[in-house]
This record gives C-alpha cells, sequence and structure tokens, in this order.
C-alpha cells in the first residue's frame, strides 16, 4: 500500500496517517524527519542535504526526491509506505512518479482530506481563546493568522499538486470535516475499491 495523503493543515492527516501506519503496518513517511535522518546516518544524499541546510538553503528536490527514494528502499517499507505532507509542489509530484516508475512501483492511492478553511480557523480561534480563559500560553504558530499564512501557503503551493494527481485520475476525496471515525471508515472504502 503506497499512499499519499493531501490536505491543508488543520485536515486530520497525521490522525489518518497513524491509523493507516497501524492498520497496514507501513511507515509513515515525514520528509523532515527523513531529512533529519538522512544526516544523521550520513547517507551519500544525507551529506549533501546537510552541506546545503549548513549554508542556509532550502534543500533542493533532487535532494529530497532521494532521500525518499533511500527510505523507501528500508526494510520497513517493502509492504508500502504514507507520504503525508509530500510532495508539496507539481514539480516534487512529477519527480516523485518518476524516482517511483525507476523502482517499478506505483501509487495505491493519493487521498485529499476536503476541508472547511473557514471551520478550521474558528476551531483554531476556539482553542485559543479556551487557552487564554484557562490562563494559558498561545504558541506563536498556534493562531488564527498563523493558521491563515499556512492556509495561503497551502492554496498556492500544494492545491495544485491535487489537480496533477486529479488529472492522473489517482486522486480520491475524503470529506476530512466529518467526525475522526467517519473520514477513517471512508478511507478504507476508498482502498478497498483500489
Amino acid at each position: 500500500m503506497r499512499l499519499i495523503l493531501l490536505g491543508p493543515t488543520g485536515a486530520g492527516k497525521g490522525k489518518q496517517s497513524g491509523r493507516l501506519k497501524q492498520k497496514f503496518d507501513i511507515p509513515q513517511l515525514s520528509t523532515g524527519d527523513m531529512l533529519r535522518a538522512a544526516v544523521a546516518a550520513k547517507t551519500p544524499v544525507g551529506l549533501k542535504a546537510k552541506a546545503v541546510m549548513d549554508a542556509g538553503a532550502l534543500v533542493s528536490d533532487d535532494i529530497v526526491i532521494g532521500i525518499v527514494a533511500d527510505r523507501i528502499d528500508e526494510p520497513d517499507a517493502k509492504n508500502g509506505f504514507i507520504l503525508d505532507g509530500f510532495p508539496r509542489t507539481v514539480a516534487q509530484a512529477e519527480a516523485l512518479q518518476q524516482m517511483l516508475q525507476s523502482k517499478h512501483m506505483e501509487l495505491s492511492a493519493v487521498i485529499e482530506l476536503k476541508v472547511d478553511e473557514q471551520a478550521l480557523l474558528d476551531r483554531i480561534q476556539s482553542r485559543v481563546d479556551e487557552t487564554l480563559k484557562s490562563g494559558g500560553t498561545v504558541r506563536a504558530d498556534d493562531n488564527p493568522d498563523a493558521f491563515k499564512t499556512r492556509l495561503e501557503a497551502y492554496r498556492i503551493q500544494t492545491a495544485p499538486v491535487s489537480h496533477y494527481y486529479a488529472e492522473k485520475g489517482t486522486l480520491k476525496t475524503v470529506d476530512g470535516m466529518a467526525p475522526i471515525d467517519e473520514v477513517s471508515h471512508a478511507i478504507d472504502q476508498l482502498l478497498l475499491a483500489h
């Protein structure tokens, strides 16, 4: 089972990834985690990434794809994997497709959790209000303004990835605003139909 989960911050990708990870006994792959692991392990691609990061630059798509390629060759990924938060751009999606083809692999499904952005913003505001009312401190990145910025970045950079997979006929959508168990059930139904 080789899956990609798409959706903006707050859509519930992490929760669904965790459930799918257990259900199918496949790893949930985060590019940030993979990047840190490759750097720590001093793999050839990890050393390239470290040099780029040490120079204060962003790691290129080629390096990220190289790290993903190395990671999916590890034994725990032999039955598949879940990519959560990657690809973030159409260029990354195209590079991922080429890399998978070179390994004679294909994606089982690309699932997008569709959400109502205003409802997500309302949830964040409510959470901030409750935290402040109880005397707590709100993290700088956990407020409506920061959330709006992340949603805007998602719309500009990552939403086109949905269109890319829709054109290929591999995109499936689920109502991410439904209760968690209903979202899980809807994902399971899509995967059974595959």
